[in-house]
C-alpha cells in the first residue's frame, strides 16, 4: 500500500537505480523500485511514495470487520474509499508522469498512460491488469484485473468483494476524462471465476449493467447488452 501525501514522502530516499540513472525508465526489478531506509524501517518506491507492508489477515479483518459493523453498506464505504483513493492518486500520478517523463499527460498515447499508471500498483501487489477498449463506442471500458489483493485474501465467498479496486478505477478514470464515471465488478475470483471483472462507464450505464447483473446476467451477457445498445425496461 502506497500514501500519495505529500507530507508523508520519505526524503532522499531513493533505490540505487535512482540514485545512479535517475532517468531510467524500465525500473522493474523489486530492488530498483523500491527503497527500505534500515535506520527507521521506512519503505518508499521509485516515486517518492511512502509504502506500508500489509498483510492478508489485514485485509481480512478491513473487509470482514465493516461488514460485521455496518453490514451490506460495507461494498459502499470500500468503494468510496477506493474512489477518493483514486482521485488522489490521480494528481500524484500526473506529477511523477511529467517529472519523468517530461511531457504532459494529455500529449501522451493512453495505453502508454494507463500501463505507466498502473505498473507501481502491480509492483506494490496489487495485481495485473488488462484494459478493453473495444467497446468505447458504446460507452464503456472492460478492466480485467489477474491476483486482486482482496479477492485473494478472502477467498472464494460467492460474491464480488473488490469494491476499493471498482471505485479507484472511479475515481481515476474520472480525473484522467474530466467527466464522472462508475465502475462495478461483473465477476470476481471470490466467485470461483479465474480473474475479476470491471466495468468503467457512465454512471446510466452502470446503473444498467448493476440491474442486469442482479437478475443473475454474465458478464459477457451484460457486454452483449451494452454492444446492442440494451436498456432495463
Amino acid at each position: 500500500m502506497a500514501s500519495t501525501s505529500p507530507a508523508q514522502r520519505p526524503a532522499r530516499m531513493q533505490s540505487l537505480l535512482k540514485r545512479t540513472n535517475p532517468k531510467a525508465h524500465n525500473h522493474y526489478r523489486f530492488q530498483d523500485f523500491f527503497s527500505l531506509e534500515p535506520q527507521t524501517g521506512a519503505i518508499a518506491d521509485w516515486n517518492s511514495s511512502r509504502n506500508i507492508l500489509a498483510s492478508e489477515d489485514f485485509i481480512i479483518g478491513l473487509v470482514e470487520g465493516l461488514e460485521e459493523e455496518v453490514g451490506p453498506a460495507s461494498s459502499v464505504i470500500m468503494y468510496t474509499i477506493g474512489q477518493q483513493w483514486g482521485l488522489e492518486d490521480a494528481a500524484f500520478f500526473r506529477e511523477w508522469f511529467e517529472q519523468e517523463f517530461g511531457r504532459s499527460i494529455r500529449k501522451s498515447n493512453l495505453m502508454f498512460l494507463l500501463e505507466t499508471w498502473w505498473w507501481p500498483f502491480t509492483a506494490q501487489g496489487w495485481g495485473r491488469w488488462e484494459v478493453d477498449m473495444s467497446d468505447r463506442k458504446h460507452g464503456c471500458i472492460f478492466i480485467n484485473l489477474f491476483d486482486s489483493a482482496v479477492a485473494r485474501s478472502l477467498g472464494d465467498v460467492g460474491k464480488p468483494v473488490c469494491h476499493i479496486y471498482a471505485g479507484l478505477f472511479s475515481g481515476f478514470f474520472s480525473t484522467l476524462v474530466n467527466k464522472s464515471l462508475s465502475c462495478i465488478e461483473l465477476q470476481c475470483y471470490s466467485m470461483g471465476e479465474t480473474y475479476c471483472k470491471f466495468l468503467l462507464g457512465n454512471p446510466d450505464r452502470i446503473d444498467a449493467a448493476a440491474f442486469w447483473l442482479n437478475e443473475g446476467a454474465t458478464a459477457r451477457d451484460i457486454q452483449r447488452k451494452l454492444q446492442e445498445g440494451g436498456r432495463t425496461s
